[in-house]
């Protein structure tokens, strides 16, 4: 139980570690440069998410007519290169224009192709906040918090999404005419008002069960940024046995 504890309280463990090294010398310049580190960091991170959400159903095989992304991250400018691009959301962006052509690996690619960040930039980034120096401390951790932690902000959306495609596979596969969309969607919250008035104990295990996978997938991409993190450190480590020393005068 302890080891499951460890596994799961890993992303919280990382990010504490990286604040005590922002405020461990007591220096405020480590601090002030989180926000605005945060803030650009979100900025420049949120239409590139909106975008590979795009370049995943694309890559699939599927197709893409509207990628709504809000006009305050450069959606204007977006939209002159990416024919697919409207300015305005209620969302802060979403893909509410594609076609799988039936498939739900593309589905999938769709979904999950945007945490490839969190994989090899946030985490790896995350956990080397540590070992800067100076003020880049404060920066790489405002910087590295969207992108490792987008998998915990979307447990509700993208992640819930490739939990209810999988769940929903497998009860078709089991239910005959069952309806696929029925539980699947990326707002949670939407789809349950939306269930409310006529949703059993079917929906109710349904939900559930795509909630729980879709954590756990969460989590399983966290991990694979921490193997990411290990392969960047192993890979910039200077080989055993070579001694960096300046030379003699």
């Amino acid at each position: 139980m302890s080891r499951l504890v460890r596994i799961i309280a890993q992303p919280l463990r990382d990010w504490l570690d990286a604040l005590e090294a922002c405020v461990r010398d007591g220096s405020r310049a480590h601090l002030v440069v989180i926000a605005p580190g945060f803030l650009l960091s979100w900025w420049i991170y949120v239409p590139v998410h909106e975008l590979a959400h795009a370049w995943g159903c694309l890559l699939g095989g599927g197709d893409v007519t509207r990628l709504e992304i809000d006009w305050i991250y450069g959606a204007a400018l977006l939209a002159k290169v990416f024919p697919y691009v409207t300015v305005g959301s209620e969302y802060a962006g979403r893909l509410s224009g594609f076609d799988t052509r039936g498939s739900d690996l593309t589905y999938l690619l769709t979904c999950a192709l945007p945490f490839v960040l969190t994989v090899l930039i946030g985490v790896p980034l995350l956990r080397a906040v540590p070992r800067l120096h100076g003020w880049r401390r404060g920066l790489g951790l405002g910087v590295a918090v969207p992108v490792a932690f987008a998998p915990v902000v979307s447990l509700t959306g993208d992640y819930y999404e490739m939990g209810s495609i999988l769940v929903s596979r497998v009860v078709a596969t089991t239910l005959p005419g069952f309806p696929l969309d029925r539980w699947r969607g990326d707002d949670l919250i939407k789809l349950v008002r939306e269930l409310g008035p006529q949703a059993d104990l079917g929906d109710v295990a349904g939900v559930a069960a795509s909630l729980t996978i879709g954590a756990v997938l969460a989590l399983a991409t966290y991990w694979l940024g921490v193997l990411a993190a290990h392969a960047i450190a192993r890979s910039t480590r200077p080989p055993p046995g070579l001694r960096l020393t300046a030379p003699r005068p």
